[in-house]
């Protein structure tokens, strides 16, 4: 299914919408997407490899036209990549700017900006000849992870929303540097005129004390530095303390912030939760927890208890009914008649390929269905629509809490 552009009307899906997906499309682990991914991760992880091999004089000398080999081939991966998606981005931002603008915009955002310094450099060092700049160079590809991790994406954007509180902590560390500097140097620029006759020279002393590092290589001598180095060392400790916690602090929201935006997009994808209001769907997104199996897994088996309710937001289950298979994909839900009649699975079910689901607890359930009338009559509407067709789960699923319903008290 191709990405329809914001603001461009509908079309037909072309080469460059096909690739956009490719390249920006966040997929399962058995799409050509996501193949796609792992061939650029590989990439940076051979690259970045060759280059810090590339710096050990006896590993070059042996293996050096293989590591050169390595470097031109990445640097071919990147600038194609980086010229497929200044291609592709037009028409997929939002707004209806121009498509110069769409590019513009991706070329000089902070991850285009990525995109271009993994192979730019590179491709100018390699011309030149520069071995050793090669080699130093050789990081900057590493940087391009930071599209494909969640959790360096998540860091830089607690960064990016701290950076103002960030700012002021560099500003108050400069202070500092200057005030115990000036200190320092006013006590001790005669007795060590070598290392603390200047104010820069003990602005290093000042950085390497507030740092808590202490090198050794300059300290005070006299009982006024001493004594002054000591008041350092403890404000090194809130020095540091301050932009640690600001931002631990950011980055959790942020990854609060990043699994509720997951969580209401797959939601979304979810039918039955489509008429709902926004307050209800945060009120069930607190008693949804994700879940992912991989191709080939057994969900649930015929028999067993039916302590939950499956929602399949990505990807596609197979039940083995005693008659026939059934197939469910994207947006669909199973279980819901189990846990109406609490009565046991009717079906094994098993993942066709890798695929996302969010899990409803049985408590939660029957909790969610009773303060929500809205939902629980949809749950049965979905449910006796299920029973139209002979061949569908909830046939099965309802003739069995029949059978087993007259033996059990409620």
């Amino acid at each position: 299914m191709s990405t329809v552009p914001r603001g461009r009307g509908l079309r037909d899906p072309n080469l460059r919408d096909r690739l956009y997906e490719l390249l920006e499309h966040d997929p399962l682990a058995y799409s050509v997407g996501s193949r796609f991914i792992q061939l650029i991760i590989g990439v940076v992880v051979l690259n970045v490899a060759a280059m810090i091999l590339a710096s050990v004089p006896e590993l070059d000398a042996r293996f050096g036209a293989l590591f050169a080999g390595i470097s031109i081939l990445s640097v071919l991966v990147f600038a194609l990549e980086y010229a497929a998606r200044l291609w592709t981005v037009a028409g997929h931002t939002q707004g209806r700017g121009s498509a110069l603008s769409d590019r513009l915009g991706y070329a000089f955002s902070a991850l285009g900006i990525i995109d271009l310094m993994a192979f730019l450099p590179a491709a100018i060092v390699l011309a030149t000849g520069r071995h050793a700049t090669l080699a130093a160079l050789g990081v900057l590809p590493f940087f391009k992870l930071i599209r494909y991790s969640p959790a360096m994406r998540s860091l830089l954007a607690a960064v990016h929303a701290e950076r103002r509180a960030l700012i002021g902590c560099i500003v108050i560390l400069i202070g500092a540097v200057l005030t115990f500097a000036s200190l320092l140097y006013a006590i001790e620029h005669d007795v060590q005129p070598d290392k603390l006759g200047t104010i820069p020279q003990a602005m290093w002393w000042a950085i390497v004390t507030l740092g808590t590092v202490g090198y050794g290589d300059v300290v005070p001598l006299t009982p006024l530095g001493k004594f002054i180095s000591t008041f350092a060392i403890i404000s090194g400790f809130a020095m540091i303390a301050l932009p640690v916690a600001i931002i631990s602090t950011a980055f959790a929201e942020e990854v609060k912030r990043r699994d509720f935006v997951v969580t209401w997009g797959m939601l979304a994808r979810v039918p039955l939760f489509s008429h709902l209001a926004a307050a209800e769907i945060a009120d069930i997104m607190r008693l949804l927890r994700a879940r992912t199996i991989e191709q080939g897994e057994i969900l649930v088996r015929r028999g067993d208890p039916a302590s939950s309710m499956y929602f399949i937001t990505a990807g596609e289950v197979e039940i083995a009914l005693p008659s026939q298979h059934v197939r469910l994909s994207d947006g669909t839900f199973f279980g819901e008649i189990a846990l109406l009649h609490k009565t046991k699975r009717s079906g094994t079910v098993t993942a066709t390929r890798k695929t996302r689901l969010l899990v409803l607890d049985a408590q939660d359930f029957h909790a969610l269905i009773a303060r929500m009338p809205t939902l629980a009559a949809h749950v049965h509407t979905t449910a006796k629509a299920r029973l139209a067709d002979s061949g569908d789960l909830a046939l099965a699923e309802l003739a069995q809490a029949e059978k087993e319903g007259g033996g059990r008290s409620e």
